[in-house]
């Protein structure tokens, strides 16, 4: 089993309570077709594959996003960015993520018209194509990597894990990183740095998380990154 095969194997595994597994369960109520999980995990899988030669920085936030992973399978990264709604007012191109498949959605149109987009994945994608950076040097992640939602609210919500959830993510997050052994690994928010430090990793950069008003300083850590 390779290392793709055997982080795929973990991710098969969701924890117990509210939480949606993209590659692996069904959104009934807004998956477009039957044919989600599959393509959600297709998209993920070449996404990594894609990068293990080119691999520089390993970006970690919390968990994973109803606006995001969710319908695309990958971390910080929504349908409006696959598709390419995002080139003319944000100059994010169709093909950073992958190009080995056709990028498809997997929500329906009636939701978001064209693709549900994520206010993170935007400014995360965005300072990668304004700082100059290769797509392909760069690889996203959530320390949890499933999607944790409010039970009252219903899938298409987000809600912050416990302490005791993010540690299920964490042989998944190893799997993640022996992909990358290489990388350079940047904490994105504090919960993903309490996360890191609880694995016992201590090296890694943190970075402000671009959320809830971040964006300005999250943009000023990456280009000081960037710089050394």
């Amino acid at each position: 089993m390779n290392s793709i095969d055997t982080l795929f194997d973990l991710l098969s595994d969701t924890p117990n309570g509210a939480f949606f597994n993209p590659w692996y369960q069904k959104d009934p109520q807004h998956d477009l077709n039957e044919q989600g999980p599959e393509i959600r995990r297709k998209q993920l899988q070449t996404y990594l594959k894609e990068r293990i030669d080119t691999a520089k920085y390993l970006f970690i936030a919390e968990a994973l996003g109803y606006q995001g992973g969710h319908f695309t399978g990958i971390a910080m990264t929504s349908e409006r960015i696959l598709l390419g709604h995002h080139k003319p007012v944000h100059g994010i191109p169709a093909d950073g993520a992958f190009t080995a498949i056709t990028p498809q959605r997997t929500s329906k149109p009636e939701i978001k018209e064209k693709g549900m987009s994520e206010p993170t994945a935007t400014i995360m994608w965005k300072a990668i194509y304004q700082l100059g950076i290769d797509p392909y040097e760069t690889v996203l992640w959530n320390a949890l990597p499933w999607h944790p939602y409010d039970e009252d609210d219903g899938l298409l919500s987000n809600r912050t894990p416990t302490d005791n959830e993010l540690e299920k993510g964490y042989p998944s997050l190893r799997a993640f990183l022996d992909i990358f052994p290489d990388g350079q690994l940047i904490a994105v928010g504090r919960k993903c740095e309490q996360s890191l430090d609880a694995f016992g990793i201590d090296s890694y950069t943190p970075v402000r998380h671009p959320a809830n008003g971040g964006a300005p300083k999250f943009r000023r850590q990456m280009k000081e990154l960037i710089k050394n």
